[in-house]
């Protein structure tokens, strides 16, 4: 790439933002979600229509090329769940740690705890272009919190491509090497330089 190229961030998720311009700095120009723009309703049915829903929001509301991802957590001993509603499994109005309690309970005495993570990231480009990418991280369900770092689920999820500690245990840069959105995003940088 001889340009920098420019992407609004469509995310309003703070700890989100932070992971997605850890991975991208020094490659990609992110600029900020403007303030004014309201929370976009995702109420697709796949990861990929989320982040379609959002990155065509923001690039419509801005002007400017969007990028925009959604991320699920999929359980194998719950069929799959809680994928694409993985960020409000436990209510609307949920907190991350809500979510892993819902996860640690649901998963009590059960021995398959196979999980993947998913990400799926968009890009739209204002005359209608799209590119789109996804990452996974294969690994396990813990039975207890383990970690401080991270947020969403990283305290209950041990990918396999590690040493045995959650996503909470890693710091930063061990976290982004393995997990579904360090993937997703180096996925889009080598879509975006071809």
């Amino acid at each position: 790439m001889s340009a920098r190229p420019r992407l609004v961030c469509a995310s309003a998720n703070p700890d989100k933002v932070a992971e997605i311009e850890f991975i991208l700095r020094d490659v990609v120009d992110l600029q900020p979600r403007p303030a004014h723009i309201p929370d976009v309703v995702e109420d697709a049915d796949t990861l990929e229509g989320n982040a379609r829903l959002k990155a065509v929001a923001i690039c419509a509301a801005t002007g400017l090329p969007a990028v925009a991802d959604d991320t699920g957590l999929e359980v194998f001993a719950l069929g799959g769940a809680p994928g694409v509603h993985s960020a409000r499994w436990a209510g609307d109005d949920c907190s991350y740690a809500d979510n892993r309690n819902k996860m640690l309970d649901e998963m009590t005495g059960e021995s398959d705890r196979r999980a993947v993570f998913r990400t799926c990231v968009l890009v739209r480009w204002p005359d209608g272009r799209e590119v789109s990418v996804e990452g996974a991280c294969p690994g396990t369900i813990s039975t207890e919190e383990h970690g401080q770092r991270g947020f969403g689920y990283d305290a209950v999820f041990v990918p396999d491509e590690g040493d045995g500690r959650s996503f909470a245990d890693m710091t930063d840069a061990e976290k982004h090497a393995v997990s579904h959105r360090g993937r997703a995003f180096r996925n889009l940088l080598a879509a975006l330089s071809e």
